[in-house]
């Protein structure tokens, strides 16, 4: 089943609204709780924002590169690997919330003015089996739409750590 294409003004509402829902599901918790696994072999909520982080890097950075030069090649990375070269995990939650809020902010400023041309200029991506091409409306939805999910399992860690 094809995944569904989401209009540019969902993206950006998406996204604007990613770093104060997290504000917002973690606002209560103690910083204990904020580096606390719910189970073993799960992430805390630290953790999950070192890996929202590390997308907004990565697919992020894409985006600039796409727009800054014209049909550049990219060589594709994995945000997990990203994550491991950064220190997130280690940061304490809030500033790292407010260093995200900061970092989606910036790229919001980017996307919202852009013309419909420029959303679909793209880049040619390679190093993950056949080059693909991807433009700026792909890597923005990917990232709304990778989001949401994350969102729901910080939802989820916090009311678990709440009982």
């Amino acid at each position: 089943m094809p995944r569904k294409s989401l209009p540019i003004e969902q993206i950006l509402t998406m996204l604007a609204a990613a770093p104060p829902r997290i504000a917002t599901l973690t606002g209560d918790l103690t910083p204990a709780q904020l580096r606390t696994a719910p189970a073993p072999a799960e992430w805390s909520a630290t953790e999950v924002l070192a890996h929202l982080r590390a997308c907004a890097d990565v697919w992020g950075g894409c985006m600039a590169t796409i727009l800054a030069q014209d049909k550049p090649v990219l060589r594709a990375v994995d945000p997990r690997t990203w994550m491991k070269q950064t220190n997130y995990c280690e940061q304490p939650f809030q500033p790292s919330l407010h260093a995200f809020a900061d970092q989606r902010s910036a790229l919001l400023a980017v996307l919202q003015p852009l013309a419909p041309a420029e959303w679909a200029r793209a880049a040619t991506v390679t190093g993950a089996g056949k080059a693909l091409e991807r433009s700026v409306w792909f890597y923005a939805q990917w990232l709304a739409k990778h989001e949401r999910p994350h969102l729901k399992q910080i939802a989820r860690i916090a009311a678990t750590l709440r009982i």
